[in-house]
């Protein structure tokens, strides 16, 4: 739902993220650049997409971007440009949004899964030596909910086997590892920026970033047609591009970003004050990184029965996500009986309270109130 307020059996409904609420935030801003793209006459890689992938780029700390029409395509482009495909095997996570693997088997690729770190949800580097084998190119760590994963190790890992590191931070706009914004630590960045991100269009739109020059160079010909010149193929490319009205619109959602994680970090710090002393297990942040809390996600064992208590109150809680990627039916032939312990513990656990940064301190205060009278 994007509307500002749903109703269930009557009552008035705290959304769990509010794409709408943010485009009436800026309304006069994105309305005034849709208007000028319009008015341009030129639709597709123009202007504004040149200039959205120059100033993310550099609010990324990278030198190139390479606009694209979703993040999963954005990790599809990634791992093509890096040469993966058939007969390769790819590690990430089974604890993430299906997009992440069905990018990786849309470059012909195997996904191997392995597993992930209790506290941060994301991939446990200490079982990632362990899944490399003669046909592995690249390792994919996912940013899940806002929280870089812990890289260092994992560039360590990769760099003795000579593997790829392919960020996904479809859900980590602005976070930082060490000082350094999440998609410049690997060799390319993925960026999703579906409405409901952190940096969300009006529609769907995605980035690769990089520092490597050939790499950058080769996804700019595969996102359209393997064309170095108009109708003129070097490569088996295909059509995958960010258009310029959603250009326009993120150029303008992307000055106000620091602004908006800043938001959404305090709304966190209420929530963490609040639920402290309740049986939930709330968000741990990892050391030397920052959170920017895509999702708000705290653990309970009641957590079935409580999001039905939330969502009887109007509080639009959600899950993400309830059923691993090796459980999913298209997926089960992944599950190749490695441990995947802490990916199904938390897939049992988790909930996602509502979280964006229109929410007013009023309606926080609302939700912690719905969950102490549930827990308490």
């Amino acid at each position: 739902m994007d509307c500002l307020c749903a109703k269930s059996k009557g009552v008035r409904m705290i959304l769990c993220s509010n794409p709408k609420a943010q485009y009436l935030t800026y309304k006069s801003e994105i309305d005034a650049a849709i208007s000028q793209a319009l008015d341009k006459g030129w639709y597709i890689l123009g202007e504004e997409v040149k200039a959205f992938e120059e100033e993310f780029a550099n609010y990324i700390g990278v030198s190139n971007g390479v606009g694209v029409g979703s993040g999963t395509e954005a990790i599809h482009l990634a791992l093509a440009s890096c040469g993966i495909g058939p007969g390769d095997e790819v590690i990430t996570v089974s604890h993430t949004a299906v997009a992440t693997v069905a990018a990786i088997k849309l470059a012909g690729a195997m996904p191997v899964l392995v597993d992930i770190e209790p506290d941060s949800f994301t991939l446990d580097p200490n079982k990632l030596e362990v899944a490399i084998t003669p046909r592995t190119k690249a390792v994919l760590p996912v940013h899940l909910y806002g929280q870089p994963a812990d890289m260092d190790l994992i560039l360590e890992i990769a760099l003795r086997h000579n593997l790829r590191v392919i960020e996904d931070c479809a859900q980590a706009h602005g976070a930082r590892y060490k000082g350094k914004r999440v998609g410049s630590l690997g060799d390319m960045g993925c960026f999703s920026f579906y409405p409901t991100k952190n940096l969300g269009a009006i529609g769907d739109g995605g980035m690769v970033v990089t520092d490597n020059p050939e790499l950058a160079e080769k996804a700019r010909l595969l996102r359209e047609y393997g064309w170095a010149e108009r109708y003129v193929s070097h490569f088996h490319g295909w059509n995958t591009r960010l258009d310029e009205i959603q250009a326009a619109i993120l150029r303008v959602k992307l000055r106000h970003l620091d602004e908006d994680n800043s938001k959404r970090v305090c709304l966190a710090e209420i929530y963490n004050r609040e639920l402290n002393t309740t049986n939930l297990i709330l968000p741990k942040q990892r050391e030397d990184s920052t959170h920017v809390y895509h999702l708000y996600v705290i653990r309970s064992s009641k957590r079935d029965e409580l999001l039905t208590f939330l969502k009887e109150r109007g509080i639009g809680a959600s899950i993400h996500y309830p059923v691993p990627v090796h459980r999913q039916p298209a997926y089960t032939r992944l599950d190749d009986g490695r441990s995947l312990a802490e990916t199904e513990r938390a897939a049992k656990k988790v909930l996602s309270l509502p979280m964006y940064p229109e929410l007013s301190e009023t309606e926080v205060y609302s939700i912690i109130k719905a969950v102490k009278e549930f827990v308490l």
